[in-house]
């Protein structure tokens, strides 16, 4: 089944995860859609397809590396014993890892075989565009050094209602960390961290299951291929959305979430 994955679909669906993977509009909505227009995954190779989906964010997860590198060396100091704020840190992430990673692993095969569809992702589009288009944070507030662990138990909280796709785990983080009393950006420095607890367990848990089937049916450079395009549209995605944010309004993607949901079910005939 190797033909199935065209080199430009091995593109187009590494720049779709790049783009949307960090911002609020879904990463896993967009892929679902794209891998349905695309005519993938749509029978046999549904599990290939949904683990290339996956697979691809190594791409995204080192672009996150790379841009917090100095947080993250920071973080590693501190499981030596050499950077308090850094051990503090970790351990607010590894805080905040776990509920969604205990609900994905407890519901995970009922949500895909239940959610897994244009339907729910439009559902989710559209409910998540109404609030960001209603919702008015505030850019000030406190720094990451202030979260506390509470904090990080209802941000985690939050993070699991993002299995349901569409709804986008960048929202619901960014909200949750923003609503406890984060500033703007320390709301967003502190989502992209947790992403990349969480894309990095979950890619490395679904190859161990499907990465034999994967390479079976794409081999290995297609998925090598969508994962360095990931790479580069990730890096680019994650420095324009910080800049971006500084000041301009999350409405706009409340908007971009509308017209997705609407050229969604546009295309409805197309994605059966």
């Amino acid at each position: 089944m190797s033909g199935s994955l065209s080199t430009l679909d091995s593109v187009i669906l590494g720049v779709v995860e790049g783009i949307t993977e960090y911002l609020p509009v879904s990463s896993t909505g967009h892929l679902l859609v794209v891998q349905r227009w695309l005519g993938l995954g749509d029978s046999v190779g549904r599990d290939a397809a949904d683990t290339y989906a996956i697979a691809i964010q190594i791409g995204a997860i080192l672009a996150v590396f790379l841009v917090y590198r100095a947080r993250i060396a920071s973080m590693i100091k501190g499981v030596a014993g050499r950077d308090d704020e850094g051990r503090r840190v970790l351990g607010l992430l590894v805080t905040s890892f776990v509920p969604a990673a205990v609900v994905g692993a407890v519901f995970g095969d009922v949500i895909k075989d239940e959610l897994f569809s244009p339907g729910p992702v439009v559902i989710a589009w559209v409910v998540g565009g109404v609030f960001l288009i209603l919702w008015k944070p505030r850019r000030d507030g406190a720094s990451l050094s202030q979260l506390t662990m509470a904090h990080a138990v209802i941000i985690g909280c939050a993070q699991t209602l993002a299995l349901w796709p569409g709804v986008s785990r960048s929202l619901v983080t960014i909200t949750a960390a923003a609503m406890v009393g984060l500033s703007l950006s320390a709301a967003l420095e502190y989502s992209f961290l947790l992403g990349l607890a969480t894309l990095s367990a979950a890619t490395v848990f679904d190859l161990a299951k499907n990465g034999g089937q994967l390479l079976d049916d794409f081999g290995l450079a297609r998925p090598l291929l969508g994962g360095a395009t990931a790479f580069v549209t990730a890096m680019l995605a994650v420095r324009w959305l910080v800049a971006y944010l500084a000041e301009r309004p999350l409405a706009h993607f409340g908007w971009y979430r509308l017209v997705a949901a609407a050229v969604t079910l546009a295309l409805w005939p197309t994605l059966s």
